[in-house]
């Protein structure tokens, strides 16, 4: 087995300190660029390689970003992960990426792995089952920045990335009833989350302002697995609904599949609109109309705010109690446009 390459061996070479190695492959203007030159091309022709994580034990650094993300197998989520990426790879950092599968015991899990390895700061969205915060306290504690997205609780003191899910449950419903649809079913997540419950309260609204009954019968909560999502489809078309308001664009698609399946046409008997702006909605027949959630944008600003942060770490203000609002927009496609046909 070949010996590892040191700094004292091309200190050996060059006939100039360690110090001087070590200074020169961190390019320190202490040294001149005659001999940083040297340092490097002899650190080339050596085969010496950077031990970063010693590099950065002695900094009190592992340049690794956590992610605790609810689930991995989302659109959404994975246009999040690309705008994280997209800052922090800038920054040279690492991405750790932790999948809780909608589990509260494992994000409790993950987080402390996170903790365990290290990490300089974390990015997070809640799991469905997720009781509490209690698991990130420790990160608090050692001044490790956490930054929240989409899903929340408002209460807790640190960044929080979201859009305004209670204003586009509201104009989603909003819009369906300017369509003509009276009878409106919502197909949503746990209303224990902030994202399905501020969403569910917007549609209320509208059918409120719009003098529409609300009824419990035309609302389900129902995971993401596709067979769930065709039984409530089923069980909601006894309720003879006339629109349906789902908070997931893959959701929505089924329903769609769904009412094809039982002969409706759509939107003339029945309408649908979804939540995110997948791209699976531009390409299902009819075209589904939806809310555009910006999830790489929302990344981006995650990250963005994560490193400000991370660089005030030995200040009392690193840990950053504020909520920024990333606009979203209603997206009309063929699905809901009755009126216009």
């Amino acid at each position: 087995m070949q010996k590892e390459v040191t700094i004292y061996d091309i200190a050996e070479k060059l006939g100039v300190t360690a110090s001087t190695i070590s200074r020169g492959l961190n390019n320190s203007p202490r040294v001149t660029k005659k001999t940083r030159d040297k340092i490097h091309a002899a650190a080339v022709e050596m085969g010496y390689q950077h031990n970063t994580i010693a590099s950065n034990l002695r900094k009190q650094q592992s340049k690794t970003i956590g992610v605790m993300v609810p689930r991995l197998n989302s659109f959404f989520i994975t246009s999040v992960l690309t705008g994280i990426e997209r800052v922090i790879t800038k920054e040279h950092y690492d991405i750790l990426i932790m999948n809780s599968a909608e589990s509260g015991m494992i994000e409790v899990a993950n987080a402390k792995s996170l903790l365990n390895k290290r990490v300089d700061g974390v990015i997070t969205s809640l799991a469905l089952t997720t009781k509490n915060l209690h698991h990130f306290t420790p990160f608090f504690e050692r001044k490790i920045p956490v930054v929240f997205f989409d899903r929340i609780i408002q209460e807790i003191n640190c960044t929080k990335i979201i859009i305004d899910n209670f204003n586009c449950g509201y104009r989603a419903t909003t819009h369906l009833i300017s369509e003509g649809y009276k009878r409106i079913a919502h197909i949503t997540g746990d209303l224990q989350r902030n994202v399905y419950n501020e969403r569910f309260l917007g549609y209320k609204k509208a059918l409120k302002e719009n003098e529409i009954i609300f009824s419990n019968k035309l609302v389900k909560i129902c995971s993401a697995d596709k067979s769930e999502i065709i039984q409530t489809v089923e069980l909601l078309l006894k309720q003879k609904p006339d629109a349906f308001f789902v908070t997931n664009d893959f959701s929505a698609a089924v329903c769609i599949h769904v009412l094809h399946q039982k002969g409706f046409k759509i939107p003339e008997d029945i309408a649908v609109i979804g939540f995110n702006n997948d791209v699976l909605g531009d390409l299902i027949t009819p075209k589904l109309s939806t809310v555009d959630y910006p999830g790489e944008l929302m990344g981006e600003i995650a990250a963005a705010e994560l490193i400000d942060q991370m660089r005030l770490k030995n200040n009392k203000e690193n840990i950053v109690d504020k909520t920024i609002l990333v606009p979203a927009a209603l997206i009309i496609r063929e699905s809901t446009l009755k009126l216009k046909l």
